[in-house]
């Protein structure tokens, strides 16, 4: 998928994924693994909403409720991003959210948050 940049759509445009993945790691050794990542790719995390070279969220861990200082799960944002559900419905429409019982599909129906997102061609 596609989008204007957020919350600057003049920034250079987003790509956005979503993968479906099977771990045996709790939550937050998976986001560690995640952020290291980021940072072989060159993420430095200088300013909130800044330009990136990647960045990897972790949407959902298995239904997952976790509100810490380091991680909330669900992503406390993710349904009302269309670039995020947009490519979530497409590989799971049936997917809930956990806290809000609500299919991927029907939040991407609804995103507020990078309303021009599209499949890339």
């Amino acid at each position: 998928w596609r989008s204007s940049a957020w919350p600057d759509p003049s920034a250079n445009e987003y790509r956005n994924g979503v993968a479906i993945v099977e771990a045996t790691m709790d939550p937050g050794a998976m986001i560690g693994r995640l952020l290291e990542i980021e940072s072989r790719f060159g993420r430095r995390r200088a300013a909130r909403n800044a330009d990136r070279t990647l960045d990897l969220d972790l949407i959902d861990h298995g239904g997952c409720i976790l509100d810490s200082p380091d991680l909330t799960l669900p992503h406390p944002r993710a349904h009302d991003r269309r670039f995020v559900m947009g490519p979530l419905a497409e590989i799971a429409p049936d997917w809930r959210h956990p806290r809000l019982g609500r299919t991927a599909a029907s939040l991407a129906a609804e995103a507020v948050v990078g309303r021009d997102a599209r499949p890339t061609p």
